[in-house]
């Protein structure tokens, strides 16, 4: 009884409205108040000791350098690279679009940071180009995601945390689900930019396309400094985010030259505060968990689902429409903090490798950030590009079905998200 009046109040507080971070403390609580006051003591302390991790300390720098990258003239420098490179196929500006976010996934780590950054460039050059606007928002949102996929994603470093595992296996097991991501993305833009008859551009030659890669090598860099420092073993992933920190303050000022005081000021305000609510989030779900731990509530779900099937195909399946209908109205950071504890037990019970559950689970809640009514990053380029929510459903559709066949590609060959790191380990 106390389990549901819980997770009534839960609901409730979440429908009202108010930020998932403080209706997980104040749900937790009234747990508690409920029971033995003096439960209330020990619960809270998991607040201070839940965010007491190395790993965590990566989440503010990596939030910081994407930031200072948007400040930096870099967005402008990829984005011009990346419409040399495929601006003259069948699709045109929208394959520069998807080829920019690949390249910005390298360095911003968030998917919002991406559709809110980048995603403004990428609408105005689609909308000069004469494309319809739900393509652009959708095809926008849909590549913003993969700053949510592929290394350094700031997911990829919480589910580490959370199931306790590599940061540096995370990293390798997100890359190939977001490099076939954006595969898939390529093919539904050709096939609907052919069917609606969108104008290409002129194929640059080989002098453009070097003029533009000189302009953005700098910055193309970040992604293999990072990668490359961390299994060379000259730094931790936590401190590769602060290396990529260091790095993009020295393109912002001394290279490209477009970064000020006063930008670096705004945005190290911003990235504190989104760093505030990522931190709110974790230590929240930190005290949620200790009643989700008492009433034991992770065998119970774990003990339902392998009641059903202990076919690890088929929990899959289940898995993912479970967070699918939960990402179109719970935010996926909240998702993945909540939900993920509660679900490890379950598939370490099916003998599903936690690396590959880690790459599956985020490419699920990138879904769900698409996925109306409430698909943040929809509303994120609503409001950066000014297109109406309705614009935005509609326009998304299309690239749902993509992104949906590779997350069952992946149900069924899961070995695709492993086998390098099976191999550099």
């Amino acid at each position: 009884m106390e389990i549901a009046l819980v997770f009534l109040a839960w609901l409730v507080l979440l429908v009202l409205g108010i930020p998932v971070g403080f209706t997980l403390m104040i749900a937790a609580l009234l747990y508690f108040v409920m029971g033995d006051w003096n439960l209330v003591y020990s619960a809270a302390s998991e607040l201070i000791s839940g965010i007491n991790n190395f790993t965590l300390l990566a989440i503010p720098f990596f939030i910081l350098t994407g930031m200072l990258m948007n400040s930096s003239g870099i967005t402008d420098r990829i984005f011009n690279f990346a419409k040399s490179l495929v601006g003259h196929i069948p699709g045109g500006v929208g394959h520069v679009n998807i080829a920019a976010s690949l390249m910005f996934s390298g360095m911003s780590g968030s998917s919002l940071a991406d559709a809110g950054g980048l995603g403004q460039l990428e609408l105005r050059s689609m909308r000069k180009a004469g494309y319809d606007d739900d393509f652009n928002g959708g095809l926008t949102a849909a590549s913003a995601i993969l700053s949510g996929i592929i290394p350094p994603s700031l997911n990829l470093i919480i589910y580490a945390s959370i199931a306790n595992v590599s940061v540096a296996s995370m990293f390798i097991a997100g890359l190939v689900p977001g490099l076939l991501v954006t595969l898939a993305l390529f093919v539904m833009t050709f096939f609907m930019a052919k069917k609606r008859g969108y104008q290409v551009l002129d194929r640059a030659n080989l002098k453009t396309i070097a003029q533009q890669f000189l302009k953005a090598f700098w910055a193309l860099l970040t992604p293999i400094i990072i990668i490359a420092g961390i299994f060379s073993g000259y730094f931790t992933p936590t401190e590769a985010a602060v290396v990529s920190t260091i790095y993009a303050l020295i393109l912002g000022f001394f290279v490209y030259r477009e970064l000020t005081l006063k930008k670096l000021y705004d945005n190290i305000v911003e990235s504190l505060k989104m760093t505030g609510v990522v931190v709110l989030m974790l230590a929240a779900v930190e005290f949620f968990g200790q009643f989700v731990a008492r009433e034991q509530v992770a065998i119970k779900l774990a003990d339902f689902f392998l009641g059903i099937t202990e076919n690890a195909t088929f929990l899959l399946i289940l898995i993912s429409i479970l967070l699918i209908v939960l990402g179109t109205f719970i935010d996926a950071l909240a998702l993945l903090v909540l939900v993920v504890p509660v679900l490890i037990p379950v598939v370490t019970s099916a003998g599903i490798d936690p690396i590959f559950f880690g790459a599956f689970v985020i490419l699920n809640l990138m879904i769900g950030i698409l996925t109306p009514p409430m698909g943040m990053s929809l509303f994120v380029v609503s409001r950066v590009g000014n297109i109406p929510v309705g614009t935005m459903y509609r326009g998304v559709l299309p690239f749902l079905i993509p992104l949906v066949l590779v997350m069952i590609l992946l149900i069924f060959v899961p070995q695709l998200s492993t086998f390098l790191v099976n191999m550099l380990n």
